[in-house]
């Protein structure tokens, strides 16, 4: 009755958190209810778009100067808030745009080359259906009062976009975009659909157009830098021939000076910030608000311009409290859900501890596990995702070390007829040392987008994850043959031997509980507009495409839970580690090897303007991501272990809400 009442109370807490954060943070997002906001989808010539129209109150009556603002790759249409709460709240117009294949939009258009499927063409087609808008404004010559921004590969969007309706302009004599401006973003990938700088920079005409160039941006602003393949170094992008081109070449330029060019303005702002720093940015935030006042100050009449203060922080800090509250319920959840007729095989009873470690091999064992664990995944996150040559052919040349020495190691033992404990021994790591080598050897293929496996950066972070399971289960048998067998551990001191009626049980529990953690944010989304994030880590609705692909990559997923799960549990198996100690072990195992990595990488680019890893551009970016998400299984691993007493749960929880949670916040490539 006791426990009962904490999960009641529990289960309470986290309905508050979600309510509590989520309805305060779609006040701060409608600014009060004076913005309405709502999810919209059109058709297009190349699929369905989708974004999160914000119109404030009276723009019916009165059209408005009108904000479309779009994310970078892997994104969504919500990493715009900043810009978009805040200009809604002027009352300006804003469309947060999904890019095609990214959120709840979809391209139908031929994928030849997946990368440019999507974004030459996202903006433009935006722009055509809101300039049919009626409460989008005009001016009396019929052209269009819209500005276009986008971050990253948004912003490659948005100035291809002034390209498209320039060109446009040439026929029709309107121009539907008014102004632009990027954010992190630069033009090389612009010059790979043949274009020129001044082609690009004669398209913006008498537009007033704007750049935010971080200096310590991991991709752009440096075309040297990018070209020798370490990019992420310190920046200064308004003393580089592109920045001063966009400028019109006047000598000395100045960040946030403004200029006149082709009887438009352009300013470039360079705040120290890192690429995706953008978006959680007061600084850049205040550029942007900065940029819009210029703009549009003939519109005055219509929007507030030169208004100080920010309010989307705190749309984020409550979303980040119904975050907490959508994370801690499914330890609630998970309880009552256990308490079912046949659910409650969940519950295996906890194996026995087993004693502190006597010997110090023991402990040395225990120890290197710890280690390699911590620093595996860091020291070789960079080959695995990005393919590092030196790193790839080290971790090849160890594979086939590995064979050999198992291989000599099985056939001395059967010709010798050793202790089984050699011949099992040998034979587990020859065998896994072979399937290791095939996956390193064939790594170009295993991570290719295709049409089964159509998530791009995704497939590179399965293939990392798959690694990391291999070389941790190596590490795994020898340390439970030398170290713990002696002791007295047995397989079943780990959690894992169960009956068949346990694993069902504890899969239809766990896809319970995130089917009702998945429908409150539905219904958050219906009521409120929001869903629970902070900054890049977030939890979204997702469409169709997002369960199918769900159902691809979770078993592959799981072998990387279950065997970083049961490597814990290992670590874990004593008295030592029964309390606080057991999850701190449980957090190094997932993560402590990518903090180290974020440190080494960002602490010397910030200290002494080059990057750890200078070629690690979208990998340092992807860790950023990784770390909040493996945090949370980390704790899930551990408290569902000793709540049930094996590692199921836990594992299949992890497996299916972190891969969903993943799915439906980066690009998905539904037709190639």
């Amino acid at each position: 009755m006791k426990n009962m009442k904490k999960t009641v109370i529990l289960l309470v807490v986290s309905f508050l958190l979600i309510l509590v954060g989520s309805f305060s943070a779609s006040q701060f997002n409608s600014s009060s209810g004076d913005v309405d906001v709502s999810r919209i989808y059109f058709d297009t010539p190349r699929g369905e778009l989708s974004g999160l129209l914000y119109k404030p109150e009276g723009s019916d009556e009165q059209p408005r100067p009108t904000i479309i603002a779009t994310h970078g790759y892997l994104n969504s249409a919500e990493m715009q808030d900043a810009q978009t709460i805040e200009m809604s709240k002027r009352g300006y117009v804003v469309l947060a745009l999904d890019q095609y294949d990214h959120g709840h939009s979809t391209g139908t258009m031929e994928k030849p080359v997946p990368f440019f499927s999507f974004w030459p063409q996202a903006i433009y087609d935006a722009v055509q259906y809101m300039y049919d808008q009626d409460f989008v404004l005009k001016d009396e010559s019929g052209n269009g009062i819209i500005a276009v921004s986008g971050h990253s590969m948004g912003g490659f969007s948005s100035t291809h976009a002034v390209m498209l309706d320039e060109m446009d302009f040439q026929e029709s004599g309107i121009r539907k975009i008014f102004s632009s401006l990027t954010m992190g973003s630069d033009y090389q990938w612009l010059r790979s659909l043949e274009y020129t700088d001044e082609i690009i920079n004669n398209s913006y005409g008498p537009r007033t157009s704007g750049k935010i160039a971080g200096i310590y941006d991991e991709f752009f602003f440096d075309a040297d830098a990018a070209a020798a393949g370490a990019p992420v170094v310190k920046k200064n992008y308004i003393g580089t021939a592109e920045g001063q081109g966009f400028l019109g070449n006047p000598e000395n330029p100045e960040a946030g000076t403004i200029y006149e060019v082709n009887g438009g303005k352009r300013v470039i702002y360079q705040p120290n910030e890192t690429h995706p720093w953008n978006h959680f940015s007061k600084t850049s935030t205040e550029y942007a608000i900065d940029f819009y006042d210029m703009t549009f100050a003939d519109y005055s009449n219509i929007v507030t311009v030169d208004a100080d203060g920010q309010t989307w922080m705190y749309k984020e800090w409550f979303s980040f409290l119904a975050l907490i509250g959508f994370f801690m319920l499914f330890i609630p959840v998970v309880s009552l859900l256990s308490k079912l007729p046949f659910l409650k095989n969940v519950y295996t009873g906890r194996p026995d501890l087993l004693p502190e470690a006597k010997t110090n091999g023991s402990k040395l064992a225990g120890l290197f596990l710890i280690v390699i664990g911590l620093l595996f995944p860091a020291l070789f996150f960079s080959a695995l995702y990005s393919g590092d040559l030196y790193g790839m052919r080290l971790l090849r040349q160890v594979s086939m070390v590995f064979i050999a020495i198992s291989a000599i190691a099985l056939i001395f033992s059967m010709v010798k007829k050793s202790e089984r404990t050699i011949t099992v021994v040998s034979s587990i790591m020859l065998v896994l040392s072979v399937v290791q080598y095939v996956i390193l050897r064939n790594q170009d293929t295993l991570i290719a987008t295709t049409e089964f496996f159509g998530a791009p950066t995704v497939n590179p972070v399965l293939y990392w994850a798959i690694n990391v399971a291999i070389v941790t289960l190596m590490i795994m048998v020898g340390y439970h043959y030398i170290a713990k067998k002696p002791e007295g551990a047995t397989i079943n001191s780990y959690g894992i031997k169960v009956s068949i009626k346990t694993i069902l049980a504890a899969f239809v529990t766990a896809i319970a509980a995130i089917a009702i953690g998945f429908g409150i944010l539905y219904l958050v989304d219906a009521l409120f507009k929001v869903d629970f994030r902070l900054w890049t880590l977030a939890v979204k609705t997702f469409e169709d495409q997002h369960l199918v692909a769900l159902l691809k990559y979770a078993p592959l997923f799981f072998i990387y839970y279950f065997i970083i799960g049961l490597s814990v549990n290992m670590n874990t198996a004593s008295v030592k580690y029964d309390g606080f100690k057991g999850y701190l072990v449980s957090i190094v195992h997932f993560i402590g090897g990518l903090v180290l990595y974020l440190g080494y990488q960002y602490g010397l680019l910030f200290t002494t303007g080059t990057a750890g890893y200078t070629g690690e551009s979208l990998s340092s970016i992807i860790v950023i991501g990784l770390v909040p998400v493996l945090l949370v299984a980390a704790i899930f691993n551990r408290y569902f272990y000793r709540k049930t007493g094996n590692v199921y749960v836990g594992a299949i929880l992890n497996t299916v809400l972190m891969t969903l949670i993943t799915l439906a916040n980066t690009a998905l490539y539904t037709i190639l």
